[in-house]
């Protein structure tokens, strides 16, 4: 059985640190500011002097928002626009652009009295919060965590910060409103959020199925000019978000501390031993600031705490004295501290490659028995590095952790349209990429950094994160745009500097890229590689996530080594036979490390209606498509709908329902995935990583991801989980071998392959065990050769190979099918069989449920294409955590198969669901 864990992630998160939701007079506390009222500047004429006055009573109504929320969320949450996600309602939103609004008519959607385009004017948010009077004289500070995109801030009828200092979306903002806030009174806040500085020009609607490619960033990628989420003007998988997010897209908060606070912490693990790892080194470095009238002689304390495993806390304390007005950097490290040097360290590894511990420090700074500030957070021990190898004239590199190689498994991660993924949406998503071994995330340069939850999840869960930063090549210069752009590199710079701060911390964090597919100009691209540099320093920096921009000859590469990036974009992404996998890799190339490729990638059947709500064809077009479908997947164009559609038509037959097309969409997702990441499995040493564009959807989208919108996978997403698994058994297309794979760092002993090939009744043909099969680390040995059998075979032949360890136990299994000429119409024709399916267990957890189940294929058939689902008669209970799925057994073959889901979600009448390609569905009611 899979094991998958759930944390309690709104009791665990850090981002609160040590600090109390409560008002807790005399404490550090930092409290959330939630309920907002949201309102057009040009509906009020109050000037943030009135509006953040306590007694202040606007004549206008104003909508209550809760923040973060960017404007139309809150406008689409108070029902003043349709919801854009759904159906075609997102034509029903003026956009930013005014030109773009003349093309479409949409100034008529405004709702704004005389003003056509809504998003022209800055945009109030307004709030009122009590401070005990007890806080007296304490230290305040406003935390702004994102806004989006300038920001003028008042408080109590004085303005703290204008919109030339809050700029930038991916910057935090610290006001000192110590001499501002009313302690024992209500005070008022009013925020005048900005739009963008220049809102891009969106390039036309998708509004028809079979169009031409989509230009990504608008026809010049003027969008670029800000420091902003690029994707918001429309991409080839994403529709313009009408605002372009503009808003308070993170929290705020009011922190009160005593005048010294601590400040820019980064603590750093070694291992300088390796490969021995028996001793960590650690160092610690912050800055206390004094902001205060009078000097500050107070004591640091730092306590290190194992946080996932049991262990001894390390005490650390140092007397420091602050003058006021002034700060002071402080530094420990294993040369002053003795404490530093921990010995028999529980590593940091990812997820597939061993344990993901943890541990916890705490910081506070004190005088006497007043705490003045305190901070909080978890960290891993762990060293990060790359080498690069020529092959061929190709650099590839190759990514370490803890001296041991790390092949990279996984995919692009793009942001929800409208930002409004919260901590349990992230949980669930992130969850759903370990579930499908997914061992890398990707932020994509054309998005957004997500929040802190985001990294603290990949912390727990063990997920390496690639982050990307805001630059790529359609909106500054390598495609379309302009290398001029950004327009203000300070404001780039901040938000940079802003934003390595906020992550260094995290043992997730892997590597920082330069952008996507582009690099920014020299300054701008300098400041990155020198930031990282000196504000971090323990991790790489590569220069952009591909190998195919046009550098320039004066420009460092990668930091520390100085070498290219030796990773390569560029797909494909259009449907490819499996055949076409194993030669892009074979013939190395830009394939030697891939960052970029994928397939289109059709959602179940169990999610389609909610994507497409008008699922009635128009028989203009290829079965099932109407033109929603259009502005809801990017991949229609006539070469995908060539690379895709028609394939599954050649190859299965047309479909006879929709129920019929979805199913046999699901086998090209099926052995599309597989291909891509066993044709890297058979190189497995001599490729550096195998990523998908993309993992995840921005919006209810039928392109390009593993799991959709409503946290539903496809088939391509189990068949990515199986040929990602530590220990693997697959069939090579290349030369029809049958390989075994060992992706851990362990020796793997005393394993047995067994391979069987049927024919479409049911017959064997070929059937072999292999013994005493010895892997060593990151090791691919061939056992099998199927070449004869199926050159001989007449018609489909069906591939089961399941592979033992040393106990018997089945560790993998895996599944082909294998036609000439990859006709499989025949399929169409197989009798039907029957799986028998048995409750095992039932294992509870405080939020959770997980149901292990035995099926049995009783009858004389192949089982062919298994789907189980969860649901409660008419939705998936989504997400699900299924151990495998979509699986086939051999006659008389039994398997088990466990799956976990939240408690709350399961109801009177869900049921588990058994369906297949040649069995009937049926449906067993859960405890």
């Amino acid at each position: 059985m899979r094991k998958t864990f759930q944390y309690p992630i709104l009791a665990t998160l850090f981002l609160l640190s040590l600090h109390s939701l409560f008002a807790q007079s005399g404490k550090v506390k930092q409290v959330k500011l939630t309920a907002f009222q949201l309102q057009s500047s040009s509906v009020t004429s109050a000037s943030g002097k009135e509006l953040s006055t306590t007694g202040f009573q606007p004549k206008e109504y104003w909508f209550p928002v809760k923040v973060p929320s960017t404007v139309l969320t809150g406008l689409v949450r108070n029902n003043v626009y349709p919801d854009p996600y759904q159906g075609m309602n997102n034509m029903l939103i003026p956009d930013a652009s005014d030109s773009f609004n003349h093309r479409y008519n949409l100034f008529q959607y405004s709702h704004l009295p005389n003003q056509q385009n809504p998003w022209a004017k800055p945009y109030w948010y307004k709030t009122t919060f009590t401070v005990p009077e007890a806080d007296k004289g304490r230290h305040f500070q406003l935390l702004f965590k994102g806004i989006n995109y300038r920001a003028d801030v008042w408080l109590n009828g004085q303005q703290i910060a204008d919109s030339s200092q809050m700029v930038g979306m991916f910057a935090t903002y610290s006001l000192d409103v110590s001499s501002v806030v009313k302690a024992g009174a209500n005070n008022a806040l009013a925020v005048k959020i900005y739009p963008l500085d220049v809102p891009g020009e969106p390039d036309k609607e998708q509004l028809k199925a079979l169009e031409s490619f989509y230009l990504n960033g608008g026809p010049t990628g003027d969008i670029g000019k800000n420091v902003t989420m690029l994707c918001s003007v429309g991409w080839d998988w994403l529709p313009p978000v009408r605002d372009r997010n503009m808003g308070i897209w993170q929290p705020v908060y009011l922190k009160t501390s005593g005048n010294t606070t601590i400040n820019t912490v980064q603590i750093k693990t070694d291992l300088p031993n390796l490969p021995d790892t028996s001793v960590a080194n650690l160092s610690l470095s912050l800055s206390l600031k004094n902001s205060g009238k009078a000097n500050d002689n107070g004591k640091l304390t730092v306590k290190i705490t194992p946080e996932t495993f049991a262990g001894t806390p390390i005490t650390i304390t140092k007397n420091i004295a602050v003058n006021a007005g002034s700060s002071s950097d402080v530094t420990l490290d294993h040369n002053s501290v003795k404490e530093m040097i921990i010995r028999q360290p529980h590593l940091w590894w990812p997820h597939d490659y061993g344990k993901t511990d943890l541990y916890r420090i705490q910081l506070s700074y004190s005088n006497g028995t007043t705490v003045s500030d305190d901070t909080s957070f978890v960290f891993g021990i762990r060293t990060v590095d790359s080498k690069t190898t020529d092959v061929n004239g190709w650099l590839r590199r190759d990514f370490y952790v803890n001296g041991k190689k790390v092949h990279l498994v996984g995919g692009a991660w793009v942001p929800d349209m409208m930002l409004n993924r919260d901590s349990l949406r992230l949980d669930n998503e992130l969850r759903l990429c370990q579930n499908a071994n997914v061992n890398l995330v990707r932020i994509w340069g054309g998005g957004v950094t997500p929040p802190d939850v985001f990294f603290e999840i990949a912390d727990r869960l063990g997920l390496m994160v690639w982050s990307d930063f805001w630059i790529t090549g359609d909106t500054q210069g390598e495609f379309k745009g302009s290398p001029d752009w950004p327009l203000q590199g300070d404001v780039f710079n901040r938000n940079m500097i802003n934003t390595i701060y906020r992550i260094r911390n995290h043992a997730s964090l892997l590597v920082w890229t330069g952008g996507n597919e582009g690099h920014a100009r020299k300054e701008i691209y300098n400041a990155m590689r020198d930031g990282i540099a000196t504000l971090d320093g323990t991790r790489p920096f590569i220069p952009n996530s591909s190998g195919f921009a046009k550098f320039p000859a004066d420009m460092k590469h990668s930091w520390p080594d100085d070498k290219a990036s030796g990773v390569y974009s560029g797909g494909p992404y259009a449907w490819r036979d499996p055949m076409d996998y194993y030669k892009f890799v074979n013939n190395g190339k830009d394939w030697v490390f891939k960052d970029e490729t994928g397939l289109p990638s059709q959602p179940p059947i169990s999610t389609l209606h909610k994507i497409i709500p008008n699922l009635t064809w128009d028989t203009s077009l290829p079965y099932p498509l109407n033109h929603t479908w259009g502005y809801h997947d990017a991949c229609t164009s006539p070469m995908f709908y060539d690379k895709y559609y028609k394939e599954m038509e050649t190859r299965y037959g047309k479909a006879t329902s929709l129920e019929d097309f979805s199913t046999k969409m699901q086998l090209l997702n099926a052995i599309g995935y597989q291909g891509i990441f066993e044709a890297a499995n058979h190189k497995l040493n001599e490729t550096g990583g195998v990523m998908l564009w993309k993992l995840n959807a921005a919006f209810p989208s039928v392109a390009w991801q593993i799991y959709d919108w409503y946290l539903q996978p496809n088939a391509g997403y189990y068949f990515m989980q199986n040929a990602c698994e530590p220990l693997h058994i697959q069939f090579n297309h290349d030369d029809s071998t049958i390989a075994v794979v060992n992706r851990t760092h362990n020796l793997q002993s005393g394993l047995t392959a067994d391979v069987n090939v049927y024919d479409l009744s049911g017959k064997s043909i070929f059937n072999k065990g292999v013994g005493n099969i010895n892997l060593a680390a990151l090791e691919v040995k061939s056992a099998v050769e199927l070449n004869k059998t199926l050159a001989s075979a007449n018609g489909v032949s069906f591939v089961l190979l399941r592979l033992k360890n040393s106990k018997g136990k089945i560790v993998s299994s895996n599944t082909y099918w294998l036609a000439p000429g990859n006709n499989y119409q025949s399929m169409q024709n197989m009798d039907k069989t029957s799986v028998g399916v048995k409750l095992i267990s039932i294992a509870p957890s405080k939020n959770e449920k997980t149901f292990t189940y035995q099926l049995t294929n009783s009858g004389k058939e192949v089982a062919f294409f298994i789907n189980l689902s969860l649901n409660n008669g008419a939705d998936e209970l989504a997400p699900c955590f299924w151990s495998s799925n979509y699986i086939s057994l051999a006659p008389g073959e039994s398997a088990n198969v466990s799956v976990t889901v939240a408690g709350d979600k399961i109801t009177q009448g869900s049921v588990m669901q058994v369906s297949g390609w040649n069995i009937e569905k049926q449906q067993v009611p859960l405890p």
